[in-house]
């Protein structure tokens, strides 16, 4: 614990960041003026938090491009670790969506780049074709764009686990990768199960999110907020990305982690016993039962049309 923050290592990058990370996609709301979006991120970095969240679609890349702002004064670039994400799925649209996150972000090269919302079955083949996005990822770091490169998604672990083997089988490792790890969780398609423990042996930081759901899971009734983040805290992850658009919710997250201690696994499971039964169907975890949170199936068009070796293959389809 240093100050008001306690931080970990992101995998084996030789990185330490703050275990809470300023999510991205709260800050460029339309409720949040910028300059409250500004305060907040300075705020925050004042305090302790090094980890910034963000996305190429957060927000028409309102986001990005607040967070550019907030670095761009007072020396508080050098604070940040700044993570962003792409969608697209072309080593083309990868490469154009990079250099627009590094205008907005106003920053010479970014951190942790991640592949975003892998949901689907095809998104790893996809990414790792010839002629994909993971070529452009590539070439963004050898160019000193980059500095690590992960992935997200928040649909199935096996999805995840899947975009694992498919890196393995391109001779690739990824530096993080996140998903929602959260209080219920546990009992339903459970990321903390399946995808945390192959992380972690693979000495792979682990990003979580979706603490709350977006809310959602307080409106269950049977959970509070510190419940909520204290569980996701003591799991083995490196950061906790959560949405902070307020500054009650800034106090809350700091609030956590001073009253955080490692809790043993009985502490452990009297608090996720709280939630076994609103749990069991995924009701109150919509991102994994539910198209609400994925902004790719809304706009195919940011992943990015068929790389050309598959156009070349593929037969002609009828209009």
């Amino acid at each position: 614990m240093r100050g008001e923050m306690l931080y970990r290592d992101l995998g084996s990058t030789g990185v330490q960041v703050s275990v809470i990370g300023l999510g991205g996609s709260h800050l460029g709301q339309a409720s949040v003026t910028e300059d409250d979006a500004v305060r907040l991120i300075h705020e925050g970095l004042d305090r302790g938090i090094n980890f910034l969240d963000n996305s190429w679609d957060y927000n028409e890349g309102r986001s990005e491009e607040r967070v550019g702002k907030a670095l761009s004064q007072g020396g508080y670039g050098q604070k940040a670790f700044v993570m962003t994400k792409i969608d697209g799925r072309t080593k083309e649209v990868a490469t154009s969506q990079i250099d627009e996150s590094l205008k907005r972000l106003k920053v010479d090269h970014i951190d942790l780049l991640q592949h975003h919302e892998v949901l689907r079955y095809d998104d790893p083949d996809r990414i790792f074709s010839e002629g994909g996005s993971m070529e452009a990822v590539l070439a963004a770091k050898q160019e000193g764009k980059i500095r690590f490169i992960g992935f997200t998604g928040h649909k199935d672990p096996h999805i995840h686990l899947y975009m694992m083997d498919v890196a393995q089988k391109h001779g690739f490792r990824f530096d993080t990768v996140q998903m929602p790890l959260n209080i219920m969780d546990a009992h339903f398609r459970s990321f903390s199960q399946l995808v945390v423990p192959r992380a972690v042996k693979q000495q792979i930081g682990v990003l979580g999110m979706k603490c709350f759901g977006s809310g959602v899971i307080l409106k269950s009734g049977v959970v509070q907020p510190m419940d909520c983040l204290h569980y996701s805290l003591n799991l083995p992850l490196s950061v906790l990305i959560t949405g902070i658009n307020n500054q009650q919710l800034l106090d809350q997250a700091f609030a956590s982690v001073k009253s955080f201690k490692l809790m043993d696994e009985s502490a452990v499971a009297e608090l996720v016993s709280k939630t076994q039964e609103a749990a069991l169907s995924g009701k109150y975890e919509l991102f994994k039962t539910t198209a609400h949170f994925d902004t790719t199936a809304r706009h195919p068009d940011w992943l990015g049309s068929d790389s050309p070796a598959v156009q070349k293959l593929a037969p002609q389809l009828p209009g």
